[in-house]
């Protein structure tokens, strides 16, 4: 089954909504005319029950079908853009200076009301679908916040799907993979405390810059002689800050940086080390060390059936040869990840052609790929629900 034909039919449509998403992004939790508009268009294509202020500005809308009584199923789309100013140039370039889709959360908005339109048409499965709009993934934990909220429970969803674009997968291909697809995001932040002095009579200091240049190397042996080569992390010392003079060793030094990792093992593993590395190079200078850790989104764990049925979907979408199926894991994170803590499910990825990166002041999400993506929605939840 190629792309469905209402799919191609509500493409301009869909385009005038995404375009009119990428002119006024909002981001992390302030979302509050994104939701409306996303309210607003699903009052539009009756809807059968729309709820509002879920996780903060989440919006939710299930739709009911005509085949009968049955279960519930949902797909979730995130809405929140970057604080980035954008430089693609184009004519539906973002009017808010600093402010940016960055990451093509309006294309997975536009696609997911493009769906929600042709499922309120057609009613063409039992039970329920819920069309989950989402706020903050870009570091705000919105998925967490609407799980928290109870919206599993809420809508009785026993299954729920995701779906992100890929800048660099051809337009009309899809990708996953059973397991981990995405790594979990830490954080930490080391205070080497040392003693500051006179830069010319080092041997009078205890010199923070020193000893956390000996941490930064140290950190790295985490991935290079810590964790099984087959496994992943990654440890990236982002920050830097110590000194204000020419002439004066410093009090303390503040290194900062993030910790990636695809199992909850080399997560706990890259933990204990950082705080035993900080700690014992402190120790052996003389100095003290205070370590901060911030476990942030978790990993990204897709679920055995329900990513076999995602894949099988997007095969008849996009045909065998255009799904792979072993997709590499990646090392960025994505809160989707709290919602498949909650409920199985699966997170996909649909080719955005050759583009800007995500996250780059010049991407823009490619409007080619809504019909593709309406197609996947519609299918998996025909079949899904099937009667």
């Amino acid at each position: 089954m190629p792309i469905l034909n209402r799919a191609a039919e509500l493409q301009n449509e869909v385009t005038e909504w995404r375009r009119h998403l990428h002119m006024n992004p909002e981001l992390l939790f302030a979302v509050e005319n994104t939701a409306a508009f996303v309210e607003k268009k699903l009052r539009e294509f009756g809807v059968d029950e729309i709820v509002t202020g879920l996780g903060r500005t989440g919006v939710v809308g299930l739709i009911r079908g005509n085949l009968g009584a049955g279960r519930t199923i949902g797909l979730r789309a995130d809405m929140d853009a970057l604080p980035i100013t954008e430089t693609s140039g184009k004519a539906w370039s973002s009017t808010t200076p600093g402010k940016m889709h960055a990451c093509g959360h309006d294309g997975h908005t536009a696609m997911l009301l493009g769906a929600a339109k042709y499922l309120a048409e057609t009613r063409n499965f039992s039970g329920n679908v819920a069309v989950i709009f989402q706020p903050a993934e870009e570091g705000g934990g919105g998925g967490n916040e609407m799980v928290k909220d109870g919206m599993m429970e809420r809508f009785a969803i026993e299954e729920v799907y995701g779906m992100h674009n890929m800048p660099g997968m051809p337009v009309g291909h899809f990708g996953s993979r059973v397991g981990p697809i995405m790594a979990s995001t830490d954080e930490f932040t080391i205070t080497v405390k040392g003693r500051g002095g006179h830069a010319a009579q080092p041997h009078k200091t205890i010199d923070p810059i020193a000893i956390g240049a000996q941490i930064v190397n140290a950190l790295q042996t985490i991935a290079s002689r810590t964790v099984d080569p087959l496994a992943s992390i990654v440890v990236s010392v982002t920050k830097f800050n110590a000194g204000f003079a020419h002439n004066v060793i410093p009090e303390q030094a503040v290194l900062a940086g993030t910790v990636r990792a695809l199992t909850p093992q080399v997560r706990d593993t890259g933990e204990a080390r950082i705080r035993q590395i900080a700690e014992s190079i402190a120790g052996a200078y003389g100095a003290t060390v205070d370590v901060w850790y911030g476990r942030n989104y978790p990993v990204t764990v897709n679920h055995a059936t329900e990513t076999g049925h995602a894949l099988a979907v997007a095969a008849t979408v996009a045909g065998e040869g255009n799904v792979n199926a072993a997709l590499d894991p990646m090392m960025g994170g994505e809160d989707f990840s709290y919602m498949l803590l909650a409920r199985p499910g699966a997170f996909v990825f649909i080719g955005n052609g050759e583009s800007a990166g995500l996250h780059h002041p010049a991407y823009d999400f490619n409007d080619d790929v809504i019909p593709h993506g309406i197609s996947y929605w519609v299918k998996l939840t025909e079949t899904r629900l099937a009667a």
